[in-house]
């Protein structure tokens, strides 16, 4: 392996619903039919070396997704992150390409950003249920886990949940009400996701929006003090290929 490269990539529209198993399969095929001299694990059955960061659940958008590959030739990042995008199917786009520098990727990342949409849910609604969420100490909150049914405290990894007043609606709202919160959430275990932070609202204000909220992740990395979030790429784009659309 001589080279390590670092993308950023976004699921979007009905690509949400690809799962991380079906998008790693679709990424792999995507390598070779871009000829990317991808570099793979000694042994046996040897792997490509492709290691990815805090993958976003079935089902929730998201344009803030990492991965990292390693490569046995160097190549200019901005034309591969082209030939990468163009083998992949609309809806998994490439925005990103840059060279690694040193330290782990997943170093680089304890937060997430999202933006909930809860249609046919009142603005008003929704405030006074998240004003309920942020004031409690603790939100119990139920989800299946590989070892069962499990009670977790959905509250204390949530940095930020505001409802936000945004002049421009998502598409399909028109005509009918859309709530959207603005959610910041450290990564924790157990993993406090999205749909839990919902179902808190749930617990403590009966807030159970009528048809599925659209989610999608709008960032993700290291969490200021400030409660911002650092691009986990920042580290890396000086003399590094950037792209995007």
């Amino acid at each position: 392996m001589v080279q390590r490269l670092r993308l950023r990539y976004a699921k979007r529209g009905p690509l949400r619903f690809t799962s991380h198993r079906d998008f790693a399969r679709a990424f792999e095929r995507a390598l070779r039919r871009a000829a990317v001299p991808i570099a793979y694990s000694q042994g046996f059955t040897p792997h490509p070396k492709i290691s990815y960061a805090s993958a976003a659940p079935t089902g929730v958008g998201s344009e803030a997704e990492y991965l990292e590959i390693g490569l046995q030739a160097p190549v200019d990042p901005e034309q591969l992150r082209v030939a990468l995008d163009a083998a992949l199917s609309p809806g998994l786009d490439i925005l990103e390409a840059v060279i690694a520098s040193e330290g782990s990727l997943a170093d680089r990342i304890d937060a997430s950003r999202w933006r909930l949409e809860l249609f046919e849910v009142e603005p008003k609604a929704a405030l006074a249920a998240v004003a309920a969420f942020n004031e409690a100490q603790e939100v119990l909150v139920e989800r299946m886990t590989k070892q069962g049914r499990r009670s977790f405290d959905a509250r204390a990894a949530v940095v930020r949940c505001i409802v936000t007043e945004e002049a421009d609606l998502p598409s399909g709202a028109m005509g009918v009400p859309c709530a959207i919160i603005d959610l910041v959430v450290r990564q924790v275990t157990p993993a406090v996701r999205p749909d839990d932070v919902l179902s808190g609202l749930r617990v403590v204000a009966g807030l159970e929006p009528p048809v599925p909220p659209r989610v999608t992740r709008l960032a993700q990395g290291s969490l200021t003090a400030q409660g911002d979030i650092v691009d986990p790429l920042d580290a890396d784009r000086e003399g590094a290929g950037i792209g995007g659309r």
